[in-house]
């Protein structure tokens, strides 16, 4: 069929990753050091990818392609989510041999204990989930408050979304993650935007339907970054 599809210069790609990142479907590798669209059928055509470009390497063209196929997609999500990955993160491992990494910088203070961190993408029965605390938190709020590790990720599973932009519920898989696991307390931590109600009303209600009692808490930060009081 002839659809919408992104199309990569190699020429102007300087292998960043940047767009490797941005593509939730898995769609862009890095191979050789340059970005390629790796299935056309991973591609949704909707372009989150090109924003995120620093040398204007990706654009629109209409050719022959496969149609996206959503269940694809979602069984290649999966798959990366059980071997500890995501799509992007995955799709940086592709290097030529003997190419390093890129140093990762300043990340001695991190409390993050596992990955992925997406609500969409974290697999509802990891064993990392055994006895955790759970954290699920706006992901604009480690932004604006500056101690968000130490206050709130150390010693707790960390789970992140932004309804807004992902414009899913996400009460029907957080109900399953805290339902099939021995999650010991719920820490929800949200911005005080509108918008944000939607993380909080997705915990609540998913601590509800799984029928289990266990200690919770609702935090709202200012969009300064100081907790509002209640």
């Amino acid at each position: 069929m002839i659809r919408k599809i992104i199309e990569i210069d190699e020429g102007k790609c300087d292998g960043c990753g940047l767009c490797a990142d941005a593509c939730h479907e898995g769609a862009i590798g890095i191979v050789d050091g340059k970005a390629k669209l790796l299935r056309d059928d991973y591609c949704d055509g909707l372009g989150n990818c090109l924003p995120v470009c620093p040398t204007g390497a990706i654009r629109f063209v209409e050719r022959e392609a496969a149609e996206y196929n959503d269940e694809e997609v979602k069984k290649n999500m999966e798959k990366n989510a059980v071997q500890g990955g995501c799509p992007g993160s995955n799709a940086h491992s592709i290097r030529r041999e003997g190419t390093a990494a890129p140093p990762r910088a300043g990340n001695v203070a991190s409390e993050l204990r596992q990955w992925p961190v997406q609500i969409k993408l974290v697999p509802v029965n990891a064993p990392y989930f055994d006895g955790a605390g759970l954290l699920v938190a706006a992901d604009c709020a480690a932004y604006a408050r500056a101690s968000f590790h130490e206050e709130f990720m150390r010693g707790k599973i960390t789970l992140i979304g932004c309804p807004k932009l992902d414009a899913v519920d996400y009460a029907e898989k957080l109900t399953e993650i805290i339902k099939g696991n021995d999650i010991k307390s719920l820490t929800v931590v949200r911005m005080e935007v509108p918008c944000c109600g939607g993380i909080e009303h997705a915990a609540v209600s998913a601590l509800k339907n799984s029928g289990k009692f266990i200690p919770w808490q609702i935090v709202t930060l200012t969009t300064g970054g100081d907790i509002k009081e209640s």
